[in-house]
């Protein structure tokens, strides 16, 4: 096992045997969870009010476990970390740290309007196999990234746009967590993302959660009901499925789709959106 200390600090870092420094310093994640802890540690001392002021916590090493590379040959690169920290004070008193490691992701609540229905409204939902959770069917809100051309990608949105030929724009989009969030930041002294933590004692990954509001004719919507569903018929990994928006809190276990109908409804009621 190779390890080097971070710049400017004494900072240990442990490797394991297919990771380099480089590599690690240039993964886009760890150089942003790495930014927001160093900033959140630094408060302590700086904000007499802290509640760890006088009894100030440190980052001592932070030793990589594993790592999961997507592509191969040139476009080999990281996927997932799995690493510990030692976080500690002068007591040696510890705070927990493992830490799985994959960056943000984006979601997408994709609302229906059929032309001529005053306050029906519908949502895209994808169905599709969740290894992680043990499912084959896995009922969610699409989500991805956002690509270099600022458009929403991945699977989901490809199957979208396959299968209702609705391309999802970014300036069509509208940020559910920014206009939700941004009052509450604001007076937050540590530097997080306005976004949404489903696991934050063990990851990393934040959600930007956005909607997009789509006009259809009735016709529309009614061959979709039958045809979306139906994909998995003929082979598709991923299939799409309509619910009415009133019913989406009941209608999935996700907890991208639970925080978006949340978002949404609090937003609403507020006159925001």
């Amino acid at each position: 096992m190779s390890s080097f200390t971070l710049p400017s600090s004494v900072i240990q870092v442990n490797l394991t045997p297919d990771l380099t420094r480089e590599q690690l310093l240039k993964f886009h994640p760890f150089s942003s969870w790495l930014s927001k802890l160093q900033h959140s540690l630094s408060l302590q001392s700086s904000s007499p009010d802290h509640p760890f002021h006088g009894e100030e916590y440190s980052l001592k090493s932070i030793t990589i476990q594993s790592v999961d590379f997507f592509g191969s040959g040139d476009r080999k690169r990281i996927g997932f970390i799995k690493f510990s920290t030692s976080v500690k004070n002068s007591k040696g008193e510890s705070i927990p740290g493992s830490v799985f490691l994959r960056g943000g992701s984006v979601v997408i609540l994709l609302v229906l309007e059929p032309e001529g229905a005053e306050n029906e409204r519908w949502v895209v939902l994808t169905v599709q196999p969740r290894i992680p959770a043990g499912s084959l069917e896995m009922v969610e809100l699409p989500a991805g990234m956002i690509d270099d051309a600022g458009t929403f990608a991945g699977a989901a949105a490809s199957e979208i746009e396959e299968e209702c030929g609705i391309k999802i724009p970014e300036k069509k989009l509208i940020d559910l967590t920014s206009l939700a969030l941004n009052g509450f930041a604001s007076g937050e002294r540590e530097k997080l993302e306005e976004a949404v933590y489903p696991s934050p004692g063990g990851s990393d990954e934040f959600m930007k959660i956005f909607a997009h509001v789509h006009k259809i004719p009735q016709d529309t919507l009614k061959d979709w009901k039958g045809k979306l569903t139906g994909l998995r018929d003929h082979g598709e990994k991923i299939a799409l499925k309509l619910v009415k928006l009133e019913d989406l809190w009941k209608e999935t276990r996700d907890a991208k789709a639970l925080s978006a109908i949340a978002l949404w409804d609090g937003l609403k009621r507020e006159g925001r959106i």
